[in-house]
């Protein structure tokens, strides 16, 4: 077993600042190659504090800011103008980026782009469902109205 500190949120495991025990396979082929975790020191503990402190930083400070939040991203749709061919068929696909600048731009505030998942992946004009985890188990589901441009 292998002892790390996360420096990314990752799902299922922990977040940012977490000192968590996986499997020696995962953390040196999965977690430590993408930069998602470091190896646990003694002086990496230094390196913990300061990892937290900026997670609660970026955080949404209570419950009641992040269910006004939720109220508000969940009460109209966020419409992306993205560029699209015949039938409405992405070139690409439409990025967290994209969702969390779009969000943005309508007034709905910010988010953190690592607390946005997409349902499925968007690669046609239509609607489509992004989740935003905004604070502990309060979950926003943003309904996306994607718009092809030529």
């Amino acid at each position: 077993m292998s002892k790390l500190i996360l420096t990314n949120e990752v799902s299922g495991l922990g977040s940012a600042g977490d000192v968590v025990e996986v499997k020696n396979g995962y953390a040196r082929n999965y977690l430590l190659p993408r930069g998602f975790a470091v190896l646990w020191t003694k002086g990496g503990e230094k390196q913990v504090e300061s990892i937290k402190a900026a997670r609660d930083a970026r955080a949404i400070a209570t419950v009641e800011e992040a269910q006004s939040l939720k109220a508000a991203l969940e009460a109209k749709a966020v419409r992306l103008v993205v560029k699209a061919g015949v039938g409405g068929r992405l070139f690409g696909s439409v990025k967290v980026s994209d969702v969390v600048a779009a969000v943005s731009a309508a007034g709905l505030g910010e988010l953190d782009k690592r607390k946005v998942a997409f349902v499925a992946p968007i690669r046609n004009a239509g609607e489509h469902l992004a989740t935003v985890r905004l604070h502990g188990d309060v979950v926003a589901t943003i309904t996306l109205q994607v718009v092809g441009k030529k």
